[in-house]
């Protein structure tokens, strides 16, 4: 175990958070979504694939010293959160990037191909509807249409292109656990 303790946000915690970004509870939360959301679009438009954890890490930080901090800070509290963001972004950037492990061998018998068809087709059913809709209009269009298709399907979700190709990686990146998972379930032994 680290010396490190993970800090767990509380009820507690929350309310006094809504309460220092507005006395009036709907406009503090108003006040929060936005953040989120500029917090999202900022991890993402730097590259980071678990934009909204480190959108919600940096909304527990401050959460966690907003106790500290609410009698004493001048300004708009939004500039606090971007701030606290810069450093998760330091944080992240000294983190070793994530090896992906090797492509799956190359299937050479068409029984071995019918089994992975099996698989996928399994693993797609277990997906929530919106996410099986989403990762099949995604990659439904051929090379010389895909990026129109792309940008008109990241326009029609009310989306940035980029919240549509992260969400696309990590639907794919489940699939593809999921389908590796039941190859060697299936597996002779």
């Amino acid at each position: 175990m680290t010396g490190k303790q993970e800090w767990i946000l509380t009820q507690e915690a929350f309310d006094l958070l809504l309460d220092w970004l507005s006395p009036d509870r709907e406009q503090a939360g108003r006040i929060y979504e936005q953040v989120r959301c500029k917090l999202i679009r900022i991890f993402a438009g730097r590259g980071c694939f678990a934009a909204e954890d480190m959108a919600d890490e940096t909304i527990n930080r401050v959460a966690k010293k907003v106790h500290e901090i609410s009698d004493t800070y001048v300004g708009d509290p939004s500039y606090y959160f971007y701030g606290v963001a810069q450093y998760i972004l330091l944080e992240h950037s000294r983190k070793k990037p994530v090896v992906l492990p090797p492509p799956p061998p190359v299937q050479d018998s068409a029984d071995d191909l019918e089994q992975e068809y099996e698989c996928l087709e399994k693993c797609m059913q277990h997906l929530p509807e919106r996410s099986r809709e989403l990762v099949i209009e995604y990659y439904l269009k051929a090379k010389s249409n895909k990026s129109e298709h792309r940008r008109e399907l990241a326009q029609r979700l009310g989306i940035a292109l980029n919240a549509l190709r992260i969400r696309a990686f990590r639907i794919r990146a489940t699939l593809q656990d999921c389908v590796r998972a039941c190859l060697r379930q299936n597996a002779p032994a």
